[in-house]
């Protein structure tokens, strides 16, 4: 015989089903798993590292009012808000450390700095020391020549001063090719993206090597913008992403979130008008002129963080 349940063993059913849930939640909260890496770094200390550039234009810099800007800049902006928000703190305190093309790597491997945004590719042997995010741009390393240099090829720096900014992978492509085709080239290192220009604009070197988009907004800033030229088949395309550090899961998981955001909701891609089409605070006031290329396009649709 089938006992039709009463009031009271219902109500008591009923109770302990609400118990039960209670107990599930609080021993799946209790599981949750621990803060670890750059987010325990962050949460325990109350302030995030982040690397700033002198000149990185226009990715990361100091425009003439002596603020750090910039593309990548903002990137990072948006990832330290994010972190703040996730973390759920009332206040976070941003400490911002100058890098350069040769101590970016070093100080994000040894977790001196949480986080690098400027114009840093993404390669394989990088990879052996930090991680990177989600890819923001893409380029291709070219020549910034004056255009009654006679420069128009890669073939054409026989027995020539090149100079390229240190610490890159522009100069190890120089070097490789070099190298590989007996060229004779006299390889003059740069300090950084300014002193790179400098050197081909006062005639020490005949040509300049660096990504094209760093070029292009050397030439912005020239004297004389209509007296140079970018020339050249790009050597190799690559990724730039923000560095962070190596198999940090966690913090890679919202920094990539951050920058895919930015993509799908269309904030990237005003940003990328701000900066590459827009005056910029800089001498005055510059515009870069480097519109979206078919490249980022297809980034835009496609957000990944493979090296290219």
């Amino acid at each position: 015989m089938t006992l039709k349940p009463t009031f009271h063993t219902a109500l008591i059913r009923s109770f302990l089903a609400v118990t039960g849930l209670a107990l599930c939640a609080g021993v799946a909260a209790q599981t949750a798993p621990p803060l670890e890496g750059t987010l325990k770094k962050i949460k325990d200390t109350g302030t995030i590292t982040v690397a700033t550039r002198g000149a990185s234009i226009p990715f990361n810099y100091l425009d003439d009012n002596n603020k750090q800007a910039g593309f990548a800049w903002e990137i990072a902006q948006r990832v330290v808000d994010q972190a703040k928000k996730d973390l759920k703190l009332a206040k976070l305190d941003l400490k911002a450390l100058e890098v350069t093309p040769q101590t970016r790597i070093p100080l994000v491997a040894n977790q001196t700095v949480d986080l690098e945004c400027s114009s840093t590719t993404n390669n394989a042997e990088r990879q052996n020391q930090v991680s990177f995010s989600t890819t923001f741009f893409v380029v291709g390393a070219r020549l910034l020549v004056r255009k009654n240099s006679g420069i128009k090829h890669w073939s054409d720096l026989v027995g020539k001063n090149v100079v390229v900014s240190a610490g890159t992978t522009a100069e190890r492509m120089l070097r490789q090719l070099n190298e590989k085709n007996k060229w004779g080239i006299n390889i003059i290192l740069a300090k950084d993206i300014n002193e790179n220009f400098l050197t081909v604009e006062t005639g020490r070197a005949v040509a300049a090597t660096q990504d094209d988009i760093i070029l292009f907004s050397n030439i912005a800033r020239a004297r004389n913008p209509a007296d140079w030229e970018v020339v050249g088949v790009p050597q190799q395309k690559e990724a730039y992403g923000c560095m962070l550090r190596k198999g940090d899961v966690a913090f890679k998981k919202l920094v990539d979130g951050v920058i895919t955001g930015m993509m799908r909701s269309g904030e990237f891609a005003s940003l990328y008008e701000k900066y590459f089409l827009k005056p910029i605070a800089v001498k005055g006031s510059v515009t870069v002129n480097f519109p979206m290329s078919p490249d980022m396009q297809e980034l835009l649709r496609h957000p990944n963080d493979q090296p290219l």
